[in-house]
């Protein structure tokens, strides 16, 4: 039945009705796919869950501030001192802020630094259902007023909360066309090589566009109605990975596509042939990415739960244009889109010859040699993975240049606290407010302590840290107070502010890591071994795409350290990248050994792992550089998180295409043999080609091409 309906979509009707349908979703989801900024939640308090302290913090300070507000510090400097010119025009200045938009209360300050070379001024601004754009004009907004009219030798910069959303935002802002733009010349640049025609790699295009469109549309409805957070992070990582992986599955259905249009002469019977045989191997290498990004929904940290549902819907939405409108568009234009190479009937390729042909006699004639030494060499690129430092990033050091907020928090730190403008925030009991008070004295790092605010029968107190508010420091001082406040009988002290919420997000960072990667290791083996039928060859994938994946984090950290100078990695980036290469490089596992288990029935499973290779191994190559070009676009952005997740899923998925599948697995299945398939049939089945001579691999592959063409 399943493939019947996988046949449907390429046949003589049925494909005008196929087009039409797509045609008529586009023109409805359109206008919905250009919405989904506007429900973009880029402020880091909203990706907490909502049972941390700092939650609770925020909650229970709108009795106090009003609520969803971004701290914006702005600092002046003159190296030879502060002029009362200065002072007077900083504080003319917060006589204006008050005005600006979206500003709430009353600027603090403007405050002389104790060196008398800095003024800094505090300004409240609300958030708003904006999000980082309206920062954005608020901070364009101080600009206006602050610097036209700033006395000659006066410095003037913006920074703190409100400073860094806004230098996010202009990052975003440019970055989701040159994105867009970069990830298309990829994958266009691809496929003209892959396919060497100038027609055909326009249907792909097409058929992923669409994708893309009525994903977005998807994903918006659901963060409109169904309360899924949606960031700009994750908006760009659906644009790669929809056109990445939606290109994957048209290469591998145009490449069946073209084997059976040799065999038979109605291009409708080609399509569902090929239909029927790629269908349940890109059903199945979908359907495991999206299970994958679906376990993303038990972790605690909401950034990285959102991510798993627009992920999957991605993929998904990607497979159903490549298995339906890619088929109606290939059959409707015929033989002749494939020009100049067209693909003529009772013709077979010759598979004896070649790069995958030469792969595969290196791999047979030492299988077991090829496999240990492969795993050793991985295993010891794997190993630098322990140099990376995935501790978090400040947020000074989350850009790839620097922006007025980095240079004006490097001005701050040098003239105040560096955690001015960014106080930690207590909530306890009334009744404690002085206890409280004077402990908070006491705490490491802490540098001032503001007299506190008792109000509806609770204790509101600000402590101001020396450290940055993102610092190692300022998280040791979060931790100090935790515990400092937790021996106050009665107090209920909870710690929040800008350095809590930090905190709190590594904190469930850590946890999902825990949590998520075991769960995705048992979802994948599962779907493996229903996909198979054995156990076997699910646990020796598995072991190879985890190998890849510290292989991956290895490479990356001595890039890091080494090449890139970055400071560091974000809490979240090796669960991210663990997500993505652990999904889509089963995903190539799948497609390479569903053809040699195919192949295997026929053949036996040495020369079917052998022609597995040399039928797949072209195509998936090309399907891995599409993937890994997709997402080395997002190394071109000017944030580090961003760029770090797309070189080292680039790289690791070029391991996996390039080594880990056409080296070491195609090796272990020679080696283990039948075996693989265990407790399949196939496994019963005595292998002709067991007697271990490798000398007549060629000789099968070349009867296998005379019998092929002999159909």
């Amino acid at each position: 039945m399943t493939r019947t309906l996988l046949s449907w979509p390429g046949g003589r009707r049925l494909k005008w009705l196929v087009l039409a349908a797509w045609i008529g979703l586009l023109i409805v989801l359109q206008p919905l796919a250009g919405k989904l900024g506007d429900v973009e939640s880029n402020d880091a308090a909203a990706w907490l869950p909502g049972n941390a302290e700092s939650t609770e913090v925020l909650e229970l300070s709108e009795k106090f501030q009003p609520a969803d507000t971004s701290p914006t510090v702005i600092v002046y400097d003159r190296p030879s001192g502060i002029t009362a010119a200065d002072e007077a025009k900083a504080r003319a200045d917060a006589t204006h802020f008050a005005d600006g938009t979206g500003v709430v209360g009353e600027p603090y300050g403007p405050v002389r630094s104790d060196d008398g070379k800095a003024l800094r001024t505090v300004v409240n601004v609300h958030l708003g259902k904006d999000g980082w754009e309206g920062l954005n004009a608020a901070a364009k907004d101080m600009r206006a007023i602050a610097r036209p009219s700033a006395p000659d030798g006066l410095g003037v910069h913006i920074t703190g909360p409100t400073g860094y959303a806004a230098d996010s935002a202009e990052s975003f802002s440019s970055a989701d066309f040159k994105l867009t733009l970069v990830t298309l010349l990829i994958v266009v640049t691809i496929l003209v090589v892959t396919y060497r025609s100038p027609l055909l790699w326009l249907l792909p295009m097409i058929s992923a566009g669409m994708s893309l469109v009525i994903s977005q549309a998807i994903v918006y409805l659901l963060a409109k109605n169904a309360g899924l957070t949606v960031n700009a992070q994750t908006a760009m990582i659906l644009t790669v990975l929809v056109l990445g992986a939606a290109t994957d599955y048209a290469l591998l259905l145009v490449a069946r596509y073209r084997e059976e249009l040799r065999r038979h002469e109605d291009r409708h019977e080609a399509m569902a042939v090929a239909l029927r045989r790629a269908g349940p191997a890109i059903v199945a290498s979908a359907a495991t990415v999206a299970v994958s990004m679906l376990v993303l929904l038990l972790a605690a940290l909401n950034s990285t739960k959102g991510l798993g549902p627009v992920c999957a819907v991605g993929v998904l939405v990607g497979l159903l244009s490549m298995m339906t409108l890619l088929p109606a568009l290939l059959v409707i234009f015929g033989r002749w889109i494939f020009w100049p190479a067209r693909p003529k009937h009772g013709t077979e390729p010759d598979v004896t010859r070649g790069l995958w042909s030469r792969i595969a006699r290196l791999v047979s004639g030492r299988p077991r040699t090829v496999w240990v030494t492969t795993s050793l060499v991985l295993g010891a690129v794997a190993t630098l993975a322990v140099t990376l430092n995935a501790d978090g990033l400040q947020q000074k050091d989350g850009f790839r240049t620097k922006p007025e907020s980095v240079v004006g928090e490097e001005i701050l730190t040098r003239h105040f606290p560096a955690g001015s403008g960014e106080p930690m925030v207590v909530i306890a009991e009334g009744a404690s407010a002085g206890e409280v008070h004077a402990a908070l004295e006491t705490v490491p790092g802490v540098t001032e302590v503001a007299p506190p605010q008792v109000k509806d029968g609770l204790a509101y107190v600000e402590a101001t840290l020396g450290a940055g508010a993102d610092s190692p420091a300022a998280m040791k001082s979060v931790t100090a107070a935790r515990e400092t406040l937790a021996r106050l009988d009665g107090a209920q002290a909870l710690v929040g502010g800008s350095s809590a919420v930090v905190h709190d997000m590594r904190e469930a960072s850590s946890r999902d890591r825990g949590l998520i990667i075991p769960v995705i290791l048992a979802v994948v083996f599962c779907v493996l071994a229903l996909l198979l039928r054995a156990l076997v060859a699910p646990l020796l994938l598995i072991a190879s795409v985890v190998l890849s994946f510290f292989t991956a984090l290895g490479l990356a950290a001595l890039f890091f350290n080494h090449v890139f100078d970055f400071a560091g990695a974000d809490s979240a980036f090796p669960l991210w990248v663990f997500v993505f290469l652990v999904a889509l490089g089963v995903d190539y596992n799948i497609f390479l050994v569903t053809r040699i288990k195919e192949e295997s029935g026929r053949l036996g499973t040495r020369q079917g792992a052998l022609k597995g290779l040399t039928s797949t191994g072209g195509v998936i190559t090309a399907a891995g550089l599409v993937l890994a070009g997709t997402f080395a676009a997002l190394a071109t952005l000017p944030l580090v998180f961003i760029a770090e997740l797309g070189f080292t899923v680039a790289v690791g998925v070029l391991l996996d295409t390039m080594i880990v599948r056409s080296v070491l697995v195609t090796a272990l299945t020679l080696d283990v043999g039948r075996w693989m398939w265990w407790p399949h049939r196939i496994s019963r089945r005595e292998d002709p080609s067991e007697d271990g001579a490798v000398s007549g691999m060629p000789d099968s592959i070349d009867s296998e091409a005379s019998a092929s063409a002999s159909r």
